[in-house]
């Protein structure tokens, strides 16, 4: 782990470096046609650590960019990784730019009606951030403030829906600009994934901490709707790393947690296509 959080140190030069991974073209292909095409285009997070990240070395890193590179290997093709803003992640999907989302997906209903979920493969607490001189228990603590979230993110549903009209969202473009917007002052609190607690300590130590935990969600796969093909592709990778303890191995690796226990379902967000 101690490589991994070194890693997170790297953020700023992650974020220049995010351009030089390269970019990528994709259609809608089918997996016969990727596996003839021999190229993966895989939509993932270029700067949410430990999910996805770009390293100091300019390198696609991370949890997701693990598990992609093992299903790419599956397939028997090469990974071309394309660094994605949270609001651009589906329609870059839908539209053809890549051609598969491992993107730390949460997987929600809104969602489900554009893209194709696999099984789980991962899970994520979603928490309210704020410095450890506020006090705050409840989300009436926080009437007045402004929060800050990555548009389109989790965060973003998870802190609107809790806060209501007592506090002002403000929504930035992605993991990092909502971290320094709370470092910088720009708002009082953000809404962050269950990491959100290390980076924040690397930018400024024992300054902030978790005060309010919204919700626990779980990742998957994101897909085309309808296309089968990708998704019974997709939930057999799955079902295999689960088994043979690479899953295991990796989120051992980045969260230094044990595998967690996923639904076998979750209401209205189907995991295999009909």
């Amino acid at each position: 782990m101690h490589n991994n959080r070194r890693n997170f140190l790297g953020l700023a030069l992650a974020t220049v470096a995010f351009a030089t991974v390269g970019a990528a073209t994709a259609s809608a292909a089918s997996v016969e046609e990727i596996k003839a095409k021999g190229t993966l285009v895989v939509g993932i997070q270029g700067d949410n650590a430990p999910w996805g990240f770009v390293n100091t070395s300019g390198v696609q890193d991370g949890f997701d960019a693990d598990v992609a590179n093992l299903f790419a290997k599956e397939l028997g093709v090469k990974v071309q990784f394309q660094p994605l803003a949270v609001a651009n992640r589906i329609p870059a999907l839908t539209t053809g730019k890549v051609d598969i989302l491992f993107a730390t997906m949460a997987m929600t209903e809104e969602r489900a009606k554009s893209i194709q979920y696999s099984k789980p493969y991962a899970a994520n607490a979603i928490s309210l951030y704020a410095a450890k001189s506020d006090t705050v228990t409840k989300p009436e603590d926080v009437a007045g403030w402004e929060i800050g979230v990555p548009k389109s993110s989790s965060q973003d549903k998870a802190v609107t829906d809790a806060v209501g009209s007592t506090a002002t969202v403000r929504r930035f473009d992605d993991d990092a600009a909502t971290i320094q917007a709370l470092i910088s002052g720009q708002v009082k609190a953000i809404g962050g994934n269950q990491f959100y607690g290390q980076r924040l300590d690397a930018a400024s130590p024992g300054t902030y901490e978790p005060k309010i935990n919204f919700l626990t969600t779980y990742n998957g796969v994101g897909t085309r709707l309808g296309e089968k093909d990708w998704n019974e592709a997709v939930n057999a990778f799955i079902d295999k790393i689960k088994a043979n303890g690479e899953l295991a191995a990796i989120t051992k690796k980045w969260m230094a947690i044990d595998l967690p226990q996923f639904p076998e379902s979750i209401p209205n967000i189907p995991f295999t296509v009909n």
